[in-house]
């Protein structure tokens, strides 16, 4: 049986250092996604939106691991695209008005025909209330900036400035939605060892 690790394969994408920001090249990937909003850490609808995303990612990788392709792989990471209408209101002491995109990556022999036998399976064994708003999409990010946050969320402020303030001085501005990928299993992992990646797709002034 072949395995693969696409973590490994895709280092410099789920890797970043924490003492500087440093500039990827995102390519198109595909993704299972689910769209909410208000603050992760009171609405249902987050914790929802990650058990769906989870019970389908595993879904299929025992799907391709069983079936004819015999490919085993390790399911990547949740990562979390977060935005505001308007971005003024995009604040850490504002959770209510963010609005949130959850994704787990997918691998290229991953389709639309395996998503739909995928959900079909995840609905008949556990129907988790988030299914019906998964989908399966092409996500694009570019030139982008990253930079890895160690230690709770509520802490990544000074991470995320010191991001922002590499772009500025690349001549750069943001271009796209703040990005996070969760490489730590917050549920085992003390907080002051999580890890996040933090990126930020980039546009010239």
């Amino acid at each position: 049986m072949e395995k693969k690790d696409y973590k490994k394969e895709l280092k410099e994408l789920y890797r970043a250092l924490s003492q500087k920001a440093v500039m990827v090249e995102v390519p198109a990937m595909n993704f299972l996604m689910i769209d909410g909003e208000g603050d992760p850490n009171s609405v249902p609808a987050f914790g929802e939106a990650m058990e769906a995303l989870f019970a389908m990612a595993y879904a299929l990788k025992f799907m391709v691991k069983k079936g004819p392709l015999a490919i085993d792989y390790g399911v990547m990471p949740a990562e979390g695209l977060w935005w505001a209408d308007d971005m003024k209101q995009f604040d850490i002491n504002n959770k209510d008005a963010w609005k949130w995109t959850l994704m787990i990556m997918q691998p290229e022999m991953i389709s639309e025909e395996m998503v739909a036998e995928a959900r079909e399976q995840v609905w008949k064994k556990k129907n988790p209330p988030a299914l019906d708003k998964l989908r399966f999409e092409n996500y694009s990010e570019g030139e982008s900036v990253q930079i890895m946050h160690v230690g709770p969320f509520s802490e990544e402020g000074p991470t995320i400035e010191k991001l922002h303030r590499h772009i500025a001085l690349e001549g750069f501005w943001p271009g796209g939605k703040h990005h996070e990928i969760y490489l730590s299993d917050i549920r085992r992992a003390a907080p002051e060892k999580w890890k996040t990646i933090i990126r930020q797709p980039i546009k010239k002034g």
